[in-house]
């Protein structure tokens, strides 16, 4: 079933679901689970705090989705399981979704999850998050009684069951979080009280999360493990070196590839590519259409064709990478071959450089470039690479380094940038995670991964919102391609090289996070081998 008829399931109900691990691993009811234990994961990633309803990325999903549960999850495939959620039923026009909890389901500090709740959480999500186009559609929630939740829609939207799902919309505790304060600056986001399968005891930014066992979470005899530290790195080597000690078992979100081949080599890892088809990372960049110069699509063109990607991908990325063309990735079903794709051609750069005023017989254009500051391979090489590409071009590029995650997130989302470097991902759905770069409703000053580039057309925004609520999957195709077309046209980003994420387990990890959230999903199947 496509995502795109995901809604088209009248009522699921719950039942056992054998999930599998990577390659020819048991499902998990003919395996032998042995409990407890301590899964240490490898992490690059920062956090500035852990509640995903007003926070998108990966720092703060992968330990979100362990603190906090979502009404619905998946699996390998794009099929929605229950989570919190026991069963859901969609009205006949699709605008009506009812969803009944699981019974005796309870926060960490042991109060109950109602449906009040729910959907004082989607509320949070809906006003705070920065995918505003995920929950847009949504007119109205109601709760009829504790354990039934109805979300009332203007119209149809394919995406729901998604946004549902993984670190998107996490259930909060009302009763700790309604308090007054602004619920994206509330300390309370540091050490939440949640609703999954474990409980955080420790954050220290920069070193540590501790995620202690739930003992009454509301899927019976999970989780299985009894603790995970996420145990964060200041570089890929770093974590690359806890694995080979022993000193961490997991490494999710792995992109070096010069790191990704050695540890193919040892023997003693499983390294899979799985764990990533809802994410669709993509590695870009992004240009401020507000910039003097980069206002000008023939200057946006010209940085385009200076820069071969196939050097990225084959040179830089060991061919683990491929090209990158537009907003979604190629496994997508949406993705649409016949958009322009700007191949290198230097001078087509040149010449469009100089038709603009610059370059030879014109002025020298001086450009900044920054990227996400401890991503080696994947933002800083590629920035370097773009310097000598466009300095080729006649164009002189500085490279811009933020000394961490914070400082260049508030340069982005504050405009205070030319060119940047960025990781976006498609997650799942173009309406969660295209859609929220290019609608000229989403340039929100402030807030990183929205429309930073303060790109504005309104036949995109008009096709994207079509394709946004209509049922049909061909008509949605075709009314993304010509977005997608579009949007290449007017190139408000040049799109790179999907991001070539790995995972990296010991052979003691047993159902390894492999969803199409990986990392991201719960992980109260996964097990040590003792």
């Amino acid at each position: 079933m496509t995502l795109s008829f995901a809604f088209s399931r009248r009522f699921l109900l719950t039942g056992a679901v054998a999930l599998t691990a990577v390659g020819t691993a048991l499902p998990i009811f003919a395996q032998d689970v042995q409990k407890g234990g301590t899964l240490v994961m490898a992490s690059l990633q920062k956090p500035r705090h852990l509640n995903a309803a007003v926070q998108s990325g990966l720092a703060t999903a992968v330990p979100a989705a362990q603190i906090f549960a979502t009404l619905l999850r998946y699996g390998a495939d794009f099929e929605p399981q229950p989570y919190l959620a026991e069963s859901w039923e969609f009205s006949d026009d699709n605008t009506v979704l009812t969803l009944k909890l699981h019974s005796g389901a309870t926060f960490h500090d042991g109060q109950p999850i109602t449906a009040t709740d729910v959907i004082w959480s989607l509320d949070v999500a809906k006003q705070n998050h920065p995918f505003s186009s995920m929950l847009e559609p949504v007119e109205a929630f109601g709760a009829p009684d504790p354990q039934t939740v109805v979300i009332r829609m203007k119209q149809p939207h394919p995406a729901i069951l998604l946004v549902l799902s993984s670190a998107l919309t996490p259930v909060l505790p009302k009763h700790v979080f309604d308090d007054g304060q602004d619920i994206k600056s509330n300390p309370k986001n540091n050490l939440p009280i949640g609703s999954g399968p474990f409980k955080v005891t420790a954050f220290e930014p920069g070193q540590h999360i501790i995620l202690e066992r739930y003992d009454g979470f509301f899927l019976e005899g999970k989780p299985y493990l009894d603790r995970i530290i996420i145990r964060q790195y200041q570089d890929a080597n770093s974590g690359v070196l806890a694995l080979e000690s022993g000193e961490a078992q997991i490494f999710p979100l792995l992109d070096s590839t010069r790191l990704i081949r050695r540890l193919e080599k040892s023997g003693t890892m499983t390294v899979t590519d799985q764990g990533y088809a809802g994410i669709g990372p993509v590695n870009w960049l992004a240009f401020n259409t507000k910039n003097s110069a980069l206002s000008d699509l023939r200057v946006r063109q010209a940085m385009a064709y200076a820069i071969d990607r196939n050097f990225v991908t084959k040179a830089l990325h060991s061919g683990l990478s491929k090209p990158a063309i537009e907003p979604v990735v190629q496994d997508s079903i949406f993705f649409a071959p016949d958009v322009e794709s700007y191949d290198f051609d230097l001078d087509k750069a040149k010449a469009l450089l100089a038709e603009a005023g610059y370059g030879e017989g014109g002025n020298t254009l001086q450009l900044r470039i920054d990227y996400i500051p401890d991503i080696e391979e994947q933002q800083r090489a590629v920035a370097e690479y773009i310097k000598a590409a466009l300095a080729k071009a006649g164009v002189e590029v500085t490279v811009r380094a933020s000394p961490d995650f914070p400082t260049w997130a508030q340069r982005i989302s504050s405009y205070d940038f030319d060119m940047t470097m960025d990781q976006v991902f498609n997650w799942g759905d173009p309406v969660i995670g295209v859609n929220r770069t290019y609608l000229c409703s989403n340039i929100r000053e402030g807030i990183i991964w929205s429309n930073t580039q303060q790109y504005c057309n309104e036949t995109v925004d008009r096709l994207l919102n079509q394709a946004g609520v209509e049922p049909d999957l061909a008509k949605r195709k075709d009314l993304y391609a010509q977005a997608f077309r579009q949007i290449t046209a007017d190139i408000p980003i040049h799109f790179i090289n999907q991001v070539p994420y790995h995972t990296v387990y010991s052979q003691a990890v047993q159902n390894p996070p492999v969803s199409i959230w990986g990392a991201m999903g719960p992980m109260d199947e996964v097990w040590l081998k003792q």
